[in-house]
């Protein structure tokens, strides 16, 4: 995420860069020292998306802080 902002990634905490998830549990995080988008947890497909095929999980990014 940090790369793709064009950002350091200790500048998203100065710019206030969060992860908003829609449903009741979060799912992703940014890690504070790189940057990277990650997994706050396991995902299990067949429990979230048993009777679909296409399983897609959504998620937005916040910036608060001008770019």
């Amino acid at each position: 995420v940090a790369k793709d902002l064009a950002l350091q990634h200790l500048e998203l905490g100065d710019r206030r860069v969060r992860i908003l998830d829609k449903g009741r549990t979060q799912y992703f995080a940014l890690h504070e020292k790189t940057g990277h988008l990650v997994t706050t947890e396991r995902i299990d497909r067949e429990q979230l998306c048993r009777p679909v095929q296409k399983c897609v999980l959504r998620c937005e990014l916040m910036v608060e802080e001008k770019m």
